[in-house]
């Protein structure tokens, strides 16, 4: 059993960064996919950036290429740095673990944390 654990939310104007963090409970993360969703209001929760078990690839969404850079650090820890923010990135954002594969869909991940609010004033 994985337990995942998000810090790092907040409010920012546009145009600000926020750095996300997630921690597990795990001896290594290096087995798992790590990735980053979000959830609007009343909406799917949405792929938003994975990465693979040594850090060596990672995928996108096209709306946030080139603002957000997901890495992991150490054994347990992964990073979502966002800038340039825009309302629309307005979401909860939840750190994801899964065994292998490449699937961006949330009902494909097997771990989830429990959430982190971020909100974007214009």
């Amino acid at each position: 059993q994985v337990q995942l654990v998000e810090s790092g939310g907040g409010s920012v104007q546009a145009g600000g960064s926020l750095t996300l963090s997630c921690v597990a409970s795990v001896r290594t993360i290096y087995k798992y996919v790590m990735g980053w969703f979000r959830q609007m209001p009343g909406k799917e929760r949405e792929f938003v950036a994975r990465i693979s078990p040594f850090g060596d690839t990672t995928s996108y969404t096209d709306p946030v290429k080139g603002r957000f850079t997901i890495s992991r650090d150490n054994d347990k820890t992964l990073y979502l740095q966002m800038n340039s923010l825009k309302p629309d990135d307005t979401a909860v954002y939840y750190c994801g673990a899964r065994i292998g594969g490449t699937s961006t869909s949330a009902s494909a991940w097997q771990y989830w944390g429990q959430g982190t609010q971020v909100t974007v004033s214009a």
